[in-house]
């Protein structure tokens, strides 16, 4: 992904640059982040310039795959003769604006009705952009979701819970801030809990990834893509130190999972959209179409590495970003377009119309308000409007065929299954417990409501990862049938040794704390054909532990439904993990036991291919 404003060594952005620089180069962790109001400074609402029909009207872009749509639809970046938007009778002009703060002024002042941004860069200007009611927003459409923004960290932070006491670089006033933002959240902690190094640019000179590169009390910084694979080698590596990587940086969030975090929309005064609907009604249109036609040609060159349609976007793209952002089509061009999930008229329906969404358009707003008034942006709460749109009929405007969305379950049952243990832990991005009383095999909301609806709330948040519902036993009683059925059987010796007690399996000392001994001995049949046997008690451990995660998974569908919230079950996959995981190996009392007794969640990433695939992603 290259949302650049901000590419350095960019002779158009480096001018850019140099006005951002004004600001400081560095801000102090945790002070006072500028108000959108002092940034923009005293800019007077002025009427909007243009209608887009009979006379054109400005519309921003940012450097992002799913602008690339927009161009296409636009046939480039004015308005061209049978292109979509010709078609539709409208007229274009399309401006960069990857500042968006000029985006802002632009806007107050009327030289363009729209507004082009992440969804929280928006909230973060809604406290200026909502003061008069000319230019209080209505969000209308949403491109994408993410799919290449990442946190990078170093060796010793492995998961979300490490960050808490970090110190972490982000953007100022970027996409990152409601990333990062997210990303605390699931850990259960907030801006107070870490401390951030706020910097100019989001890539190239004065960025996140060149302060981790060269300050190493920089724990963590967000980054896009391309800074990612610099830092790094990819996604799933660890930076060794050559090739200009750092030693030990690797991914700990990526929107790759954590997919439903930034959506890029469109936004538009609410005073313009009164008087103009149809025009934004046929903007939205011909951008469905044109995504559509985008995402058909991007499978067929995934598929067979050449589609003409396709090719010739990749071709606009870099004719209109320059060859200094994207050098190549096959690979930085396309790169730019694989980073962008684009959702459609399929997704902009569920995003702005189900209230049941934990990621939708009210609760979006809800979080970027929060984050906007919390950390500074904004002086006051100040929301949008959605829009009250017909889609079946945007469909029959933009020519497609319109088919209500289909919320299918996306995960397959054996996402959990592919981690063997020894790689369990690499693939885990958070864990927490809920513990429970021997034989207890229900999990009430009125006790475990809390964690149910922190799993509930990461599953929407992180889209492309599974939580697992790990149930785990004590393994005492199978201990106890271990040493009887072995002390039956003869191959078991007990002695004391000064009050302590040892054991030997065929005249070599075992250990009863070592589990994974214990397991493989119990697994392999040493301990059958006695009274007692702990193989037996091992699998009914195993059972009963099966039976707890199923119950819980349960519970939390029960949840989410009476809460009102849309869950993806198929997302939450129970796990049996029985006595070969206690917290405590061999219990001395019955405290000890009942900490073993629990049932674990884990945040897990998973491969793409458990994944079903679609044509838009929402």
């Amino acid at each position: 992904m290259s949302r650049t404003s901000l590419i350095g060594n960019v002779s158009s952005v480096t001018r850019f640059i140099a006005l951002l620089l004004v600001i400081l180069l560095v801000l102090p962790a945790t002070a006072q982040v500028r108000s959108f109001e002092d940034r923009v400074g005293d800019t007077a609402v002025g009427p909007v310039q243009g209608d887009g029909v009979n006379t054109p009207v400005q519309v921003p872009f940012i450097t992002w795959g799913g602008d690339v749509a927009t161009f296409h639809a636009n046939g480039g970046l004015e308005t061209a003769p049978g292109s979509t938007y010709a078609d539709l009778g409208l007229k274009l002009n399309l401006t960069a604006g990857d500042d968006f703060e000029q985006q802002v002024r632009d806007y107050m002042s009327g030289k363009s009705p729209f507004l082009r941004g992440t969804f929280n860069m928006l909230a973060l200007a809604s406290g200026t952009i909502g003061q008069d009611p000319r230019t209080k927003p209505v969000v209308f459409l949403q491109l994408t979701w993410s799919a290449g923004d990442h946190l990078v960290t170093r060796g010793d932070i492995n998961t979300i819970d490490d960050l808490k006491g970090k110190t972490i670089a982000v953007q100022d006033a970027g996409p990152h801030v409601g990333m990062l933002y997210d990303v605390l959240r699931t850990g259960q902690l907030g801006y107070d809990d870490v401390t951030i190094k706020f910097v100019p640019n989001l890539t190239g000179e004065n960025s996140p990834a060149e302060l981790f590169r060269n300050d190493p009390s920089i724990d963590a910084a967000t980054v896009i893509s391309p800074d990612m694979f610099a830092l790094t080698g990819g996604l799933d590596a660890t930076g060794t130190g050559a090739e200009g990587t750092v030693e030990g940086a690797k991914v700990l969030v990526s929107t790759a999972q954590m997919s439903r975090s930034i959506a890029d929309v469109y936004a538009v005064r609410k005073d313009f959209y009164d008087a103009n609907r149809e025009m934004v009604e046929k903007l939205a249109a011909g951008y469905f179409k044109a995504s559509a036609e985008l995402v058909e040609g991007r499978r067929a060159y995934n598929q067979t590495g050449r589609n003409a349609e396709y090719q010739s976007m990749l071709q606009m793209a870099q004719d209109i970003f320059g060859e200094d952002v994207l050098p190549t089509l096959e690979i930085d061009a396309h790169g730019l377009l694989m980073d962008a999930s684009f959702v459609g008229l399929p997704g902009n329906e569920v995003f702005f119309t189900d209230t049941a969404s934990s990621t939708g358009f009210r609760a979006k707003e809800k979080a970027g308000i929060e984050l906007a008034t919390t950390l500074g942006y904004s002086k006051i709460a100040a929301g949008f409007f959605g829009p009250d749109f017909d889609y079946p009929g945007l469909a029959e405007v933009a020519g497609l065929e319109y088919e209500a969305p289909q919320l299918a379950e996306r995960f397959d049952a054996e996402a959990v299954e592919l981690f063997p243990d020894e790689v369990l832990d690499e693939n885990t991005l958070l864990a927490f417990t809920i513990n429970f009383e021997p034989n207890q095999t229900d999990f009430p909301a009125t006790v475990y409501g809390p964690e149910f609806a922190r799993a509930i709330e990461t599953a929407g948040r992180f889209g492309n990862a599974v939580i697992a519902v790990r149930g785990h036993a004590d393994p005492t009683l199978t201990l106890r049938h271990l040493v009887q059925a072995g002390l039956d059987k003869g191959i078991l010796q007990r002695r004391e040794n000064g009050g302590k007690v040892e054991y030997f399996f065929n005249g070599k000392p075992l250990d009863l704390e070592s589990t994974d001994e214990i397991v493989a001995l119990i697994e392999q049949g040493a301990f059958d054909g006695g009274a007692t046997n702990p193989r037996q008690t091992m699998q009914a451990a195993l059972n009963l532990s099966r039976s707890r995660a199923q119950a819980v998974r349960e519970a939390i569908v029960q949840y989410a439904a009476q809460q009102g919230v849309r869950l993806d079950p198929s997302q939450i996959q129970p796990v049996g993990v029985g006595v070969s995981e206690p917290l405590i190996a061999k219990p001395t009392n019955m405290n000890e036991a009942t900490t073993n007794m629990r049932v674990e969640f884990r945040l897990l990433k998973v491969p793409a291919e458990t994944l079903q695939d679609s044509d838009f992603d929402f």
